[in-house]
């Protein structure tokens, strides 16, 4: 019997790794619940779960849903459980400390994206889209440009938004050219990618990293240059096969509207104070995020009344340039923007792992992988599952489990967990949201034709980060 679940868990494991933050300073309990009805019932509908998660697409059926549902169930079992060996606290003070998480993360998001959102909603990507195909660039520089942008942008961004302004240069410069627009958005998916694993901000998953604790800030940017030789192998095969046509110019005029540049100014600012609160005053990151979120309201307030008293200068239906007139700007709007099903996903998850974890299968699945197979294979391990599941469950994976290591090895993790989402279309947000933009010009095989040179950057990364750091392979 104990067989059969040690077999459970490595598949479960390979294929759907979970995520929580049950670790030891959140009290977890010295019972294993592995082998007993409640933890195989836990993991049954854990997987299914995460089944009908893998198949969105398909079902038509948002993501959150299955994942809230499940981890309401899952920790009815974990109460159970602990309930039935007299113990009454154990799951109160974990379900606790996994959503104080959850929450920590939540609040911080939220005001990334409503400053995302505002950026967007102020023409500020639409600007640069623009100015970018009216220059009448060469295909092979627009290639350049868009992963080199997006390689930049994506430590600010994140990785998803980034993509999308990029893939939409792509497509405007010349969208008839299936190959162009293929090799484009494998291009733009991974350099959005590897510019975020080297930034505490870049990704989810580097951000919960420095929230850990794990590394520090300044840390994170070792990871620069294994990050662009992640993008640059790759990128330096796949232009050879571009050719270097000028495509007809493209006119389009998109102005930023009032406040846009100021609006940037301030989420660095916001960026900074985060970084103050975590590594100065030792507070969460997300009270310097929540702060800077306020400072954007006040500033959003200023706009809706200036913008007011703009539109009351003149009669009409119309403004000076004759462009339709829009509603007043309004923060909360953009507040409402934001992605919801991935935030209460996040929140399905890590309740899900966190159940999961409390009935002991992360325990195990840390001496499968650490111990046994040591800390740099299981970190390379790390990079190709977050290419057949989504990356952040695999990073609340390694960080529930808390398996001891240096900070080079953590840095290893982050950078696999970051870029290894590159080598399938599927592996990342962005790959996915592409799929979808440039649907039938970047598909999953086109993807996938590509996927030996990406393999080729990977391995490069890795080389180049155990060569800067200067650690053994272990």
């Amino acid at each position: 019997m104990k067989r059969m679940i040690l077999m459970m868990i490595v598949i479960s494991g390979l294929l759907l790794p979970g995520l929580a933050f049950a670790s030891a300073d959140a009290g977890v309990s010295p019972l294993d619940f592995t082998a007993t009805w409640f933890g195989i019932v836990s993991l049954i509908i854990f997987v299914f779960a995460y089944a009908l998660v893998i198949g969105e697409e398909t079902l038509h059926l948002r993501k959150s849903k299955p994942v809230m549902v499940a981890a309401g169930l899952i920790w009815i079992l974990v109460a159970v459980a602990f309930n039935s060996h007299g113990d009454t606290t154990t799951a109160h003070k974990l379900v606790q400390h996994n959503v104080l998480e959850y929450a920590e993360l939540l609040l911080f998001l939220l005001a990334a994206m409503t400053y995302v959102n505002t950026m967007e909603e102020r023409n500020v990507f639409a600007a640069l889209r623009t100015y970018l195909v009216s220059k009448g660039l060469s295909l092979r520089t627009i290639f350049w440009l868009t992963g080199l942008l997006a390689f930049f942008i994506s430590p600010i961004a994140d990785n998803l938004t980034t993509a999308l302004v990029m893939a939409a240069v792509v497509m405007a410069v010349a969208k008839d050219n299936v190959t162009f627009v293929s090799l484009g958005c494998i291009n733009i998916v991974v350099a959005a990618n590897a510019g975020g694993a080297f930034s505490p901000f870049g990704d989810i998953t580097t951000l919960m990293v420095w929230q850990s604790g794990q590394v520090h800030f300044q840390e994170f940017f070792a990871l620069f240059l294994p990050s662009l030789v992640n993008w640059l192998v790759p990128a330096a095969i796949m232009v050879m096969f571009l050719p270097n046509s000028i495509p007809e110019r493209v006119t389009e005029e998109v102005q930023v509207k009032q406040g846009g540049f100021v609006i940037i100014a301030m989420f660095l600012l916001t960026i900074a104070m985060a970084v103050t609160f975590h590594s100065v005053l030792h507070l969460p990151s997300m009270l310097g995020m929540m702060t800077g979120l306020g400072l954007l309201k006040f500033y959003g307030y200023w706009l809706k009344k200036s913008e007011f008293t703009y539109e009351e200068s003149f009669q009409g239906n119309t403004q000076l340039d004759n462009a339709p007139k829009g509603p007043p700007f309004d923060i909360f709007h953009q507040l409402q923007r934001s992605e919801w099903d991935t935030l209460m996903f996040f929140y399905g998850v890590i309740l899900c792992v966190g159940g999961l974890g409390a009935l002991g299968y992360l325990n195990l699945t840390s001496q499968l992988m650490y111990d046994q197979m040591g800390p740099s294979w299981a970190n390379i391990l790390v990079g190709f599952l977050s290419a057949i599941v989504d990356n952040i469950p695999v990073m609340f994976a390694v960080l529930s489990m808390s398996p001891e290591m240096s900070v080079d090895q953590w840095l290893l993790v982050t950078l696999t967990a970051g870029v290894g989402g590159s080598l399938l279309s599927i592996g990342s947000a962005a790959g996915v949201a592409l799929m979808g933009q440039a649907r039938g010009a970047y598909t999953f095989f086109g993807h996938l034709k590509w996927a030996w040179a990406i393999f080729l950057g990977y391995a490069a990364s890795i080389g180049m980060h155990f060569w800067i750091s200067g650690m053994n392979f272990s």
